[in-house]
């Protein structure tokens, strides 16, 4: 319940950003106007948010048919977790990644890219579909893609009054600092978004990657996939990201390049202990966790790849086809 009410509590930070913007550039009409916006934005976000981002990232959705080892895995883990099958997409980007999306687990949608299925292990993936998984069953979906949002309508906000100048000062209440206010604006509202978005997604993941690796089993798998995208997006780009840097934080990992500067305004926990974190959890559970509603540890698997016991015989039903042809079948 703390956790909610913080995050609730810095989406209003976020949206008096957005009414900030509005003053600065056009007085109290500004603020009026900005106000009006972001209630607009808030109920347009809650319905479309999911969508729009995925259409944002080329997202092509995929079936058993279209995708069957991929599609399998999701489900096997959607059932683990009691959750109802969510829509699943690839992305095409050679970056390995994905997030989740979707205002409630009945119309959520997991997204992984191309270089997510090709670079990682299925156990790794299960790893990564888990904790996007998670996100879904906390509900963390609706909070961050409202976020991703608002964050990106006050950076293009702050750069259209750049670019158009403030009014100035009169007796319809229009921005009392003029030019100043609007390159205040452009300079600090980006700035002060980027670090709510930092604040909420920062509350969420440690959770997401817990649950997660209670939903897939294996606390390893999931500690493994975080080192490989690690390493991997480090030196790989993901333009799509960069075009649309208000929706970094839906990631599993960082998107963004630039080292120095998404390490102070990483929208992401410090790689290095969510990694330590999960290692610790297989530590004390000897590297198994119960799945929910089991209750307890689960039973070691009889085959020593999958914790849900024998392994699937093909693709077209299977968790992890023996003849491997790529994730997507």
């Amino acid at each position: 319940m703390t956790s909610y009410l913080k995050t609730t509590i810095l989406l209003a930070g976020l949206t008096a950003i957005f009414m900030a913007v509005g003053f600065l550039l056009g007085g109290k009409t500004g603020l009026i106007i900005a106000f009006v916006i972001a209630l607009g934005m808030n109920l347009f976000s809650y319905w479309n948010s999911g969508d729009m981002v995925l259409s944002m990232y080329g997202a092509r959705e995929v079936d058993a048919y279209s995708a069957p080892e991929f599609h399998g895995i999701v489900a096997r883990l959607a059932e683990r977790a009691g959750l109802p099958m969510p829509r699943v997409y690839i992305i095409q980007n050679d970056q390995p990644n994905a997030f989740a999306t979707g205002r409630d687990p009945d119309h959520a949608a997991v997204a992984a890219t191309t270089g997510l299925l090709q670079r990682l292990t299925p156990e790794e993936i299960a790893g990564v579909m888990a904790h996007e998984l998670a996100h879904v069953k906390n509900r963390d979906t609706l909070i961050m893609t409202i976020t991703a949002t608002i964050a990106g309508a006050v950076s293009m906000l702050a750069n259209f009054g750049l670019f158009f100048g403030g009014s100035s000062n009169d007796e319809r209440g229009g921005n009392p600092l003029g030019m100043v206010g609007a390159i205040l604006a452009a300079i600090l509202a980006p700035i002060a978004a980027t670090l709510v978005q930092m604040a909420i997604s920062r509350t969420r993941e440690f959770e997401a990657d817990r649950i997660g690796a209670e939903i897939c089993g294996r606390p390893n798998w999931l500690a493994d996939a975080l080192t490989n995208i690690h390493n991997s997006a480090n030196h790989i780009p993901n333009y799509q990201a960069e075009a649309h840097p208000a929706t970094a934080h839906l990631f599993i990992a960082n998107p963004l390049s630039g080292a120095s500067m998404a390490s102070l305004f990483s929208t992401h926990p410090d790689m290095g202990e969510r990694v330590a974190r999960l290692r610790a959890m297989a530590a004390q559970t000897g590297g198994f966790t119960g799945g929910f509603g089991g209750g307890g540890r689960a039973a070691p698997p009889r085959d020593g790849r999958s914790p849900w016991g024998a392994p699937p015989q093909s693709s077209q039903g299977g968790f992890m086809p023996q003849n491997r042809r790529g994730p997507w079948g």
